[in-house]
């Protein structure tokens, strides 16, 4: 670690990113020093990633600069960033499962003469770095594909070292890792710190901060509220108290007072998928909203995906009504009363060119099929029904959905599913990418059909999203159900302690 008052190595002032109706960074600052391990911590949504793409080239800021050794620099790209000396390494590693890892590593910038590829001269380098972080027992050309998630890992920092980085940030670098290769990373990242390189580090995980990191810096809500925290000494509550609270209204419809009594729709026994959850087990009864509470990667989105047939599980039974569903087929789902709206939109939920009726109707098809016919007028009546019911803006059912807000696509695709009737729905960041005056709307809806009988099942990662809109909560913690209750008994400090429980020191 650098002695405390030495000039920081990056230092990033008043940087400002602002998006359609959301401003994801007002005036960050980041002080980074060499050879130190800085965290940088906040809830989902905070700013972190942004704050990343910034560094990286990836975004542009609207204020705000970067300085590197006290002198302003542009990031235009993600190749100036590398110029620059900073490398990112994502918490989805960006490698190539075809390529070699010499391949890999030097892709983009190959060691060649007169336009051929020298491989004999990058496997030797490659070899010679993956010896330098303690690995020489990687083949350089294996294909990456076949690696390990931990030999995976090693192979994109080693691919940092290639480009001599200056500043190495890791996102969640440890989140696929065993416990022993956690400790093998901390030992790469102290060498790698000991010669020099500043290292940007994001964990949720507050037993990480506290063995690895040198100093903290807490993002809430696209600002920044904490700078230079010690990481060992400061206490988890005020960190926890620094990563609560939020400036935006959230406006909850009341609801009911007791718990549910309806019949229960959904049971989940013991369902398993490796590597993603194991042993969980829970019921959503009729009327009911329960939501899931985690961090990005506990595996909140891979149990809806695996109830709705999306993934087949090891292990484990979906029922609903009582009834097993056949594991790994989403036909069976839907056919049964499931609907999925999936964490994004417009990549996995809809045809942006499309109408809105033709989205609306897509998943019901053959309710107006007859003799290799469609009934148009009836197919029109039903989506401009839906159009009405879910007040859906601008009312045109013939609208291509690309040109509506986030929050009427939303409203589409929770239409789809309300045309034949559902007896569960599966929300998965069901107001991600929505204003908030839309989001109240989304509420409100959303309560209305579980007051209808509709059983909801949503995941958000916004912890009083979930805690205001919820009837039950479950907290899912690295895979696992580690808490259920009823949100009434719960807040978001709570919340947060129990996510990472075990992980406090």
């Amino acid at each position: 670690m650098s002695p405390p008052g030495s000039s920081p190595l990056l230092r990033m002032r008043g940087i400002v990113k602002q998006f359609p109706g959301v401003r994801a960074l007002d005036g960050v600052d980041l002080e980074v020093r060499r050879g130190e391990v800085h965290c940088l911590l906040g809830q989902n949504g905070a700013g972190k990633s942004t704050l990343i793409k910034v560094l990286s080239g990836a975004h542009q800021p609207d204020a705000g600069e970067v300085l590197i050794d006290g002198e302003p620099v542009r990031l235009a790209t993600p190749t100036a960033a590398m110029k620059a000396g900073i490398a990112t390494i994502y918490q989805e590693l960006d490698l190539v499962d075809g390529l070699s890892v010499a391949e890999n590593l030097f892709l983009g910038h190959e060691r060649s003469r007169y336009g051929f590829v020298r491989r004999g001269e990058a496997n030797k380098a490659a070899r010679e770095l993956l010896a330098r972080l303690g690995h020489p027992e990687i083949p350089p050309t294996r294909e990456v594909g076949r690696l390990s998630p931990a030999a995976q890992q090693v192979v994109s920092m080693a691919r940092a070292l290639t480009h001599d980085a200056r500043v190495l940030v890791m996102d969640e670098p440890s989140a696929a890792l065993a416990h022993d290769e956690v400790d093998n990373l901390f030992r790469i990242i102290r060498e790698m710190t000991a010669t020099g390189v500043a290292v940007i580090y994001i964990s949720h995980r507050l037993e990480e901060i506290r063995q690895i990191g040198d100093r903290v810096t807490v993002l809430k809500d696209g600002r920044t509220v904490a700078v230079g925290l010690p990481a060992d000494t400061t206490p988890t509550e005020q960190i926890i108290s620094l990563m609560t609270g939020r400036n935006v209204e959230y406006v909850f419809p009341p609801r009911p007072a007791g718990p549910a009594t309806g019949p229960e729709v959904l049971r989940v026994e013991n369902l398993t998928l490796p590597g993603r959850f194991a042993d969980v087990s829970f019921g959503v009864r009729a009327g009911e909203i329960v939501g899931l509470a985690g961090l990005v990667g506990a595996g909140r989105s891979e149990i809806l995906e695996t109830i709705y047939g999306k993934r087949r599980p090891a292990s484990g039974r979906v029922l609903l009504d009582g009834r097993p569903i056949r594991p790994g087929s989403t036909e069976a789902a839907v056919r049964r009363g499931m609907g999925l709206a999936p964490e994004e939109r417009k990549s996995q939920a809809l045809l942006l060119d499309q109408s809105v009726t033709a989205n609306i109707t897509m998943a019901a098809l053959t309710r107006y099929a007859s003799a290799g016919w469609l009934d148009r007028r009836r197919e029109r009546a039903d989506a401009r029904a839906q159009i009405d019911a879910l007040d859906i803006r601008p009312a045109d059912p013939e609208r291509p959905v690309r040109t509506l807000s986030g929050g009427n696509q939303q409203k589409v695709v929770l239409a789809r599913w309300l045309v034949q009737g559902r007896r569960l729905l599966l929300l998965d960041e069901p107001t991600r990418g929505v204003d908030v005056g839309a989001r109240a709307e989304l509420y409100a809806l959303i309560r209305r059909l579980a007051d209808d009988g509709i059983a909801v099942l949503l995941v958000s990662s916004e912890v009083p999203e979930v805690l205001g809109l919820a009837d039950r909560v479950l907290v899912i913690r690295e895979g696992r159900l580690v808490h259920q209750a009823p949100a009434a008994e719960l807040d978001e400090h709570r919340v947060l302690n129990l996510i990472m429980e075990g992980s406090a020191a």
